[in-house]
């Protein structure tokens, strides 16, 4: 099995991607903007690649056939040229699904992940597009674990908002059975968790989970906003708050191709919340 780089190995997708195709027996490359922060196992190679420096993307692609690559588009083009030149054979992007299907607030999103993909598609590298939706990882961004532990509360708008919340391992899983096995060239799948999930249920499993009562503090919008604009820039906070908005009482659109791909049914946001217990304990 040839060589295979995985670009953004200390993130939580790209550290499972890792972890999995050395469970196949792949030889493996693993790249960060600060690799001396990656702790992997010593049959890793790791190097340091950065999108925004590409006087470091042909070494980290020297001897590589295919690559795991998140959507980044600055840089995309010094990326591709250097692929070209060492002779990348296939790409596994980790895209979005509002490429295809996203609400208009959730067009710069859109527009970055597009970008990304349609450089991919003109450079002439096959390549394979994992589409997710909502990763089950986004409420640590939110500020609910520091919450959770301290208040045993969040405070947070619309409870009734929807997310198929997928395990980062699942995505992973699509990735690595694309770099892995035949016959994903060129092809883009739309992956989503099991089920569709609210916000105050996403609260209620937690709390099953952790063994302890949590409550859900409602907020209005406006107050939303005011306590995400130190958290996040003003053009990511108009499109998670307005796809809350968008998705109050509507229920997620849910594929089982996690299952297809990799044989396996995708994880529930029940086996999330054990795996990241610690996050909200510790």
């Amino acid at each position: 099995m040839s060589k295979i780089l995985v670009i953004g190995a200390g993130g939580q997708v790209g550290a499972s991607v890792v972890e999995q195709l050395l469970e196949t027996g792949a030889e493996v490359r693993a790249s960060a903007r600060n690799p001396e922060k990656l702790s992997l196992p010593a049959s890793v190679e790791v190097v340091k690649a950065d999108l925004l420096e590409p006087e470091s993307l042909k070494e980290a692609l020297n001897g590589v056939s295919k690559v795991f690559l998140y959507a980044v588009p600055q840089g995309i083009d010094a990326f591709l040229e250097a692929a070209r030149s060492t002779g990348v054979e296939h790409i596994v992007l980790l895209s979005s699904q509002t490429v295809v299907d996203a609400f208009p607030v959730q067009k710069p999103i859109t527009d970055m992940h597009r970008a990304v993909e349609d450089a991919i598609v003109a450079s002439g590298i096959a390549y394979t597009f994992v589409r997710p939706h909502n990763f089950a990882t986004n409420i640590l961004m939110w500020g609910w674990p520091e919450s959770i532990r301290t208040e045993g509360r969040i405070r947070f708008p619309f409870p009734e908002s929807h997310s198929d919340a997928i395990h980062e391992k699942d995505i992973a899983a699509v990735a690595v059975a694309a770099l892995t096995r035949p016959g994903h060239e060129n092809q883009a799948y739309f992956i989503s968790g099991p089920e569709s999930i609210t916000q105050r249920r996403q609260l209620e499993v937690l709390s099953e989970v952790l063994g302890r009562p949590l409550e859900y503090v409602e907020l209005t919008e406006a107050e939303a906003r005011e306590a995400l604009s130190p958290i996040v820039p003003i053009w990511v906070m108009d499109a998670v708050v307005g796809y809350w908005a968008g998705s109050d009482g509507v229920p997620s659109h849910l594929t089982d191709n996690v299952e297809k791909i990799t044989g396996k049914p995708a994880r529930t946001f029940a086996e999330w919340a054990k795996d990241h217990a610690q996050d909200f304990t510790a």
